[in-house]
């Protein structure tokens, strides 16, 4: 179940920075600084993607995530705002549960998987994240619960029925 996807270059990506990482390298002439960037992009209608960029500057840094993400995007299924189903995922010692949430309710989500759930274009959705709260094994946790997701026509293609056929009997 490959869902990934090749995005028109006309399609507006917004990058987003989930956390930034400063490294030192302590050598005879002294420390040498340098960044990792966590950086999620996304059109807000589906599509997310994630990179990792690391830079002696910051800016550098981001830049780099944000191509690396652009290289890696998925489709997610987004229906009025909300996940279709609940759904669980594990990565390292992070684990992830999403619940579908009424209209209204809001991105009810910490940090790091705030910035995945908004950057995909959910708008109303309970999540916890329970284990660690390491930011990289927290965002691959998301989207791969996000990966998993199965709306009623991916499920209808899969088992080779039509929507009309299930729906209207």
């Amino acid at each position: 179940m490959n869902n990934k996807v090749r995005v028109p270059s006309d399609v507006e990506l917004k990058d987003r920075l989930v956390a930034i990482n400063r490294v030192t390298k302590v050598t005879k002439g002294g420390r040498t600084f340098s960044f990792a960037a966590i950086v999620v992009v996304g059109d807000g209608n589906g599509v997310i993607g994630l990179g990792l960029g690391k830079a002696s500057e910051v800016t550098a840094a981001i830049a780099k995530g944000v191509e690396a993400a652009k290289k890696d995007l998925i489709r997610v299924p987004v229906l009025k705002g909300t996940i279709p189903h609940e759904q669980t995922a594990r990565f390292g010692g992070a684990e992830v549960f999403m619940k579908p949430a009424a209209p209204g309710t809001g991105v009810v989500a910490g940090g790091a998987m705030r910035a995945v759930l908004e950057s995909v274009g959910i708008t109303d959705v309970l999540a916890k994240s329970k284990g660690s709260s390491n930011p990289h094994n927290l965002v691959k946790a998301t989207l791969k619960a996000l990966s998993e997701m199965r709306d009623a026509r991916m499920v209808a293609e899969n088992r080779g029925v039509s929507l009309n056929k299930v729906f209207n009997g």
